[in-house]
């Protein structure tokens, strides 16, 4: 379970589906571009609602330092159970993203449940390590339906950096390449997430936010440690399929202030990467 992490941030606007947390899935709404008027820097100026963007204290994405984490022991390995589903693909114009479309499993943190809806793809990684940036990110979003939980939503991240090719970034290949300045969802068929190999034993936790608009905060962050490998096509396939012109999607780090991070490694037991 947490500890020393206070848990009192406000919650997000929460339905049974994704699409209805408040992530503003117009690509017209918000853009990577320097100069556009709808970058990172404009987002919190942008809609009264997005303003946690500019304002709010606990944002992400955050460099993990290992000078700043706290090893956690009692944190425990993943409590991960994920199940093949129908999925569909969606190109949202500032990034590549993947629907659960029924019981695809979840993840259980602190006792409470959080069921996978949504995967997504940033470049390069939005969190960095010691000050270093991979060459790419991939998010799984989390909600829970529990009305009694305070922190709705838990992102699951994995970092990659150029080397082979990934096995399920592979397999989605054809799907991306469809997908090219397409805007209309597609199905593709049963996905078992468990593909996208999950490490359960290494990993970061703070509370932070959303990293796109409304930045939402209160959300439950676990950045696996083991960074994976990603080859050049398919980072840049990523890019092309998207219709955003930018080089990146990436929002630049945010301001650590009093968070903790948390981190558990059940090999070593070291802070260490």
């Amino acid at each position: 379970m947490f500890r020393n992490i206070d848990h009192s941030s406000r919650s997000c606007l929460f339905t049974s589906g994704y699409t209805h947390i408040g992530i503003a899935e117009d690509e017209r709404e918000f853009d990577y571009l320097q100069g556009s008027g709808k970058g990172p820097k404009q987002w919190g100026a942008m809609k009264k609602e997005w303003s946690a963007c500019k304002n709010g204290g606990m944002q992400s994405p955050i460099d993990l330092s290992s000078h700043r984490v706290t090893l956690v022991p009692n944190l425990g390995k993943l409590n991960i159970s994920y199940n093949p589903c129908n999925a569909t693909v969606k190109n949202r114009g500032h990034d590549i993203s993947i629907y659960w479309e029924g019981n695809a499993g979840s993840i259980h943190i602190n006792g409470t449940q959080y069921l996978l809806k949504q995967s997504h793809w940033h470049s390069p990684s939005e969190h960095s390590v010691n000050g270093r940036r991979y060459d790419m990110e991939l998010h799984m979003v989390h909600l829970s339906s529990d009305p009694n939980v305070t922190n709705k939503i838990a992102v699951v991240g994995v970092l990659y950096k150029i080397g082979r090719p990934d096995s399920f970034l592979s397999k989605l290949t054809g799907h991306v390449k469809s997908m090219m300045d397409q805007t209309e969802e597609r199905n593709i068929g049963t996905i078992h997430p468990r593909e996208i190999k999950i490490r359960k034993k290494n990993y970061y936790r703070y509370m932070g936010s959303l990293t796109v608009p409304p930045c939402t905060e209160g959300v439950i962050w676990t950045i696996n440690k083991k960074i994976r490998t990603v080859s050049r096509d398919q980072v840049k396939l990523f890019r092309v399929a998207v219709h955003d012109y930018a080089e990146m999607n990436a929002r630049p780090v945010q301001p650590l202030n009093l968070r903790e991070i948390q981190v558990f490694d059940r090999r070593t037991g070291s802070t260490n990467n």
